[in-house]
């Protein structure tokens, strides 16, 4: 057979997938018996809501590099797929789309909102799946999953009522990192942090003056906070002193407490418990002394009714016009304009976080994550790169308990229903309750609130396998590897690690691999704003799959980022064209070759051999190790530089020789067939195509369940 003059990804892509699918073999229940040993990756599952993106590639080259290579050397190979609701994701992406339009979500119900968002995120979900298969993704699509599948719901709601059995969830009325954009609370986690200057008020409270960056939350001010060896305030602790505000006359309690810093400001701070995380844990040391919070910034972002004439104001606004009826009633001794500080902001909209008191459901993680640490601390989980281990155990030993409420309208519904006649909880695997489980009560009002998106996800990996009889469960469970970004080993990987040993006893992988974020040439973070966004489908189609996927792999580290940059791409595609080029030589020199005749190779040959050998196993050795990058390198300096400049420049005038020529063919023949499958996992569309063509004796119906050959 002959290989046309050029290589066209275009003519090969499609046809090259559709024959991997018809095979079947991407189900490993389809798989030949001898494949019995169980390899598991589940795909971190992309947004439902967008187009595949650079990072999204590189963790779809690396998996289906590690499936592939798993499944020649003859293992049970799983890679299941998926997809994401991605909760408060996905709304900011839909409410974006209305606004466009004109509309928004509060002009409908949540049920009319829910309704349309679905339909948005399965017609995303098919875009997804289609990019996925473009990039050669070897996984099994009749497992496909979407986080919001009603097996996956149930198994959190299961979840849910039984670690509130377990006290392990409680409800709670604590300060939350709340966006007023948004609407919505957020985990520590989720929130950023970025230095800015922004004046200092020092306020005058009777006879002490204090520094606040704050003055319109004055209003919910319970108390004036000094250090209790201050000297200059001790005949002033634990007195009350009626004081002037623009509100009129107030009575407020001096208290003493080691968490002020007699450095800052005067010495003496506010104490604001319902505005403030320092001041709530202030309140709560002090609780016997000093008045509770009182909200005086509502949910909306807007003074609450308790702030008198500034009722209705936003924040910002508020807080000018505060400072400014302080200074005309010389309440405010000075204001320095350059005080530097951190402020906490939301990670999407870049609003000053609202700290706000709400009710919410908590996860006590302390005991999760003692589990956690030990398990990676006794080896049953690796880590790669080792370096991440240590973050990883001291965000653990540092972690607070976990808000998993939020207020958004898009995601999974808290199982939770309130009664109005006794005011407690009922909690339930999602059916709505009859009857009040204290007091039978029938007044029952359902909890409005969805899970954190992390909380839902941070169950996928038993999950998606059927937890607990399932047939999945039982052979792909604890999963091999888990890989992805290490941007989120904190927000997924850990919660995973957490709720797999908590719901199923056992760690829920047995390798994390993280990889790092892709970079421009200039190792510029890619952003839309910046316009050095790499589009990978884009890419494809223009350089091809393979081109790209070596491109996201060679200089790809774990835990290092990685650049990407057409330059790089372009180049890769004259690898591949290189591969071509070879298999054409080979395939035009070979035409009178017959597999099933026996050779006598000379000892020039074993000695090609021999080298070919100590290559493969190298680079068996570093796939091995999840050193994916030298593996690809190896394989790109034999393939261009031992085997294409100097074997076939060699094979030339051999191939010319009669009584030489079938014993160099036998050679190549067997040389090429197996280099192209040690280059199956990297750039699986070119050498599937020259796979399908070689004069090869007992040839598989793909090369994907070749033999690896080491």
């Amino acid at each position: 057979m002959e290989l046309s003059k050029t290589y066209d990804h275009k003519l090969v892509e499609d046809k090259i997938y559709a024959l991997w699918e018809k095979s079947g073999f991407f189900n490993p229940d389809n798989l030949p018996r001898s494949h019995k040993k169980p390899f598991t990756i589940l795909m971190p599952p992309p947004n439902a809501s967008n187009p595949l993106h650079a990072g999204n590639a590189v963790m779809i080259a690396l998996e289906d590099i590690m499936i592939r290579y798993h499944r020649m050397k003859g293992e049970k190979t799983l890679w299941l797929p998926g997809e994401d609701h991605a909760g408060f994701e996905t709304q900011v992406v839909y409410e974006k789309k209305l606004e466009k339009e004109g509309r928004a979500r509060f002009q409908m119900t949540r049920e009319q909102f829910y309704a349309q968002v679905w339909r948005y995120t399965q017609e995303n979900r098919a875009v997804v799946r289609n990019q996925i298969k473009k990039l050669g993704a070897s996984c099994d699509w009749s497992r496909d999953t979407f986080t919001l599948d009603p097996p996956i719901v149930k198994i959190v709601y299961d979840t849910f009522k039984r670690m509130y059995e377990d006290r392990l969830i409680y409800r709670g009325e604590r300060l939350v990192n709340y966006c007023t954009k948004h609407r919505t609370a957020f985990s520590e986690l989720e929130i950023k942090h970025e230095e800015r200057k922004d004046p200092l008020y020092y306020m005058k409270y009777g006879p002490i003056t204090l520094a606040t960056v704050r003055p319109e939350t004055k209003f919910g001010d319970t108390a004036i906070a000094v250090h209790p060896k201050d000297k200059r305030y001790l005949h002033y602790i634990g007195k009350e002193l009626e004081v002037e505000t623009v509100l009129g006359k107030k009575k407020i309690k001096v208290i003493a407490d080691e968490s002020v810093d007699p450095q800052f400001g005067t010495g003496a701070v506010k104490v604001t418990p319902a505005h403030d995380f320092n001041d709530f844990e202030t309140w709560q040391r002090h609780k016997q002394e000093i008045p509770g919070p009182l909200q005086v910034i509502g949910q909306d972002g807007k003074l609450t009714q308790a702030t008198g004439p500034y009722a209705g104001m936003k924040v910002l606004e508020a807080r000018q016009k505060v400072a400014e009826d302080m200074q005309i009633k010389g309440l405010m001794e000075k204001i320095d304009q350059n005080y530097t500080h951190t402020v906490a902001l939301c990670y999407k909209c870049n609003s000053v976080i609202e700290p706000m008191l709400m009710a919410q459901w908590f996860v006590r993680v302390e005991p999760l994550a003692k589990a956690a640490t030990e398990a990676v601390k006794r080896k049953k989980i690796a880590i790669i790169p080792k370096n991440q281990e240590k973050i990883f155990f001291h965000w653990m030993k540092n972690i607070r308990d976990w808000n998993i409420s939020r207020q958004n309208w898009w995601g999974i519904s808290i199982p939770a229903w309130h009664c109005v006649s006794c005011s407690q909880w009922t909690i339930t695997n999602g059916k709505e309750p009859r009857a009040c489980a204290q007091c039978k009560g029938t007044n029952l009002e359902r909890d409005q609130d969805v899970f954190d998106t992390w909380f839902s996800s941070g169950q996928w990996p038993f999950a998606t396998l059927g937890f607990p009889n399932g047939k999945d469960f039982k052979t792909f469970y604890p999963t091999s590897v888990l890989e992805t970004g290490w941007d989120i080993l904190f927000f997924w990987v850990a919660r995973m690690i957490m709720l797999g040993l908590y719901c199923t006893g056992k760690v829920p992988f047995e390798t994390v691999y993280l990889h790092g974020l892709v970079r421009d040439k200039d190792r510029q973070k890619m952003s839309k704003s910046k316009g050095n966004v790499v589009d990978p489908l884009g890419i494809t189609e223009q350089y091809g799959t393979d081109a790209l996927r070596m491109a996201l792999t060679i200089g790809n580290m774990p835990g290092k980022d990685t650049i990407l940059s057409e330059e790089k791409i372009r180049g890769y595609r004259n690898f591949v064209n290189k591969v071509w080029n070879a298999a054409r030589f080979l395939l035009l020199n070979t035409k009178d070759y017959d597999p099933r005749r026996s050779t006598r190779v000379t000892l020039q040959d074993r000695k090609i051999e021999k080298e070919f050998s100590v290559m493969a196993k190298k680079t068996t050795s570093y796939i091995e190790k999840f050193q994916f990058s030298h593996a690809a390198e190896t394989l790109y300096r034999y393939l261009w530089h031992t085997f294409a400049d100097k074997i076939l420049e060699e094979s030339k005038p051999i191939l010319q020789d009669p009584k030489k020529r079938a014993a160099r063919q036998y050679v190549l023949v067997y040389l090429f067939s197996d280099l192209i499958k040690l280059l199956h996992p990297f750039i699986p569309f070119v050498t599937e195509e020259i796979y399908q063509k070689l004069p090869l004796k007992n040839k598989k119906k793909t090369l994907m369940i070749e033999k690896w050959p080491v």
